[in-house]
């Protein structure tokens, strides 16, 4: 894979959607703007007063240059004018493939007509008239140099970041089919004492086990079209450990049990929130509503898509449904 390039005028998206797309394609983020405020020890508004906009741009090619010698391939989102350099439009094209993100005048008006922090536009007289102005002599630079356009004025984050990866998977020609015979792999987790299900509390949980969990759950994937990948522990690091793997092992959706960490483990809450672009469903045997108050309670269901409970072992199968309608939703916006 090589790096991919975000183009397109300030306030399109490309901070936010590149983020999501480093999930989606697995690749670390950078943003070349963040890039030269770091090195430069200032910030763009500074460097635009203190050294001009001919300065800042040279830096812009140096940071594009650096990424030739980088050791992975990176999601880039690039500045507006970046890409206004013909020598900076000949970098992208050796170095990756280059993606505009397309907005209309009416759209970034909307996002920029009170924003102060942007070099170019902050003593505007007439933002919507500037903004129509540059689009006007930008736009035909940006297509020139784009391999994928989109059109991002009604197209939320992660859905743009989806289609974005279909449709470089179409220009690389890239074949998607593993070990799971080609079926996307659904994460199957469980927290500390699901694997004494038929010994602990058979009153609340019934005498069905874990063993018998787990054929349930691959019987229900494989009717809907997935693989399973099954992981139980009683320690919180380790449960942490496999939700970072899934980041880079082409997990399609997790659904997951915490057990009792559900009800305090903020740790694990974040490690689900940090695999952002992987959807999750929460699930529990037991009603957790109707029993001690404390486990009415639980932080990790907000890094979720989706909570279910008080169904047994169907609840389950509930939640195979709702990941499938979101990998499926994802798949048609590619």
């Amino acid at each position: 894979m090589k790096h991919v390039f975000l183009i397109g005028y300030m306030g399109c998206g490309k901070s936010a959607i590149g983020k999501s797309l480093s999930y989606a394609l697995r690749q670390p983020f950078a943003d070349t703007d963040e890039m030269i405020e770091r090195s430069e020890k200032m910030t763009i508004n500074e460097i635009f007063a203190k050294k001009g906009e001919e300065y800042f741009r040279a830096k812009e090619t140096q940071v594009l240059a650096k990424l030739s010698e980088a050791g992975a391939s990176y999601v880039v989102s690039t500045g507006g004018g970046l890409v206004l350099r013909e020598e900076n439009r000949k970098l992208m094209k050796e170095l990756g493939i280059t993606v505009y993100l397309r907005a209309t005048t009416d759209t970034l008006y909307g996002r920029l007509k009170n924003d102060d922090k942007r070099p170019l536009l902050k003593n505007a007289q007439d933002t919507r008239a500037l903004i129509e102005q540059m689009l006007e002599k930008r736009s035909p630079v940006y297509e020139e140099a784009a391999d994928v356009i989109i059109d991002v004025d009604h197209i939320g984050i992660q859905d743009a970041s989806y289609k974005i990866k279909g449709m470089i998977r179409k220009l690389q020609g890239e074949n998607r089919d593993d070990k799971t015979g080609g079926r996307p792999m659904i994460l199957v987790m469980h927290g500390p004492n699901l694997n004494f299900l038929g010994i602990r509390e058979p009153e609340i949980y019934g005498r069905q086990t874990y063993d018998d969990l787990v054929a349930y759950i691959r019987k229900n994937a494989a009717s809907l079209g997935y693989a399973t990948s099954f992981f139980q522990s009683n320690h919180e690091g380790m449960l942490i450990d496999r939700i970072q793997r899934a980041y880079s092992d082409k997990t399609a959706g997790i659904l997951i049990n915490p057990g009792a960490l559900t009800h305090y483990s903020y740790a694990l809450h974040d490690a689900l929130a940090s695999v952002a672009d992987i959807p999750k469903i929460e699930v529990h045997l037991s009603d957790i509503t109707a029993r001690e108050g404390f486990r009415a309670v639980s932080v990790t269901k907000d890094a979720c898509q989706g909570q279910v409970y008080g169904m047994g072992f169907e609840g389950y199968v509930k939640a195979l449904g709702l990941l499938d309608e979101i990998i499926k939703r994802r798949q048609e916006a590619n």
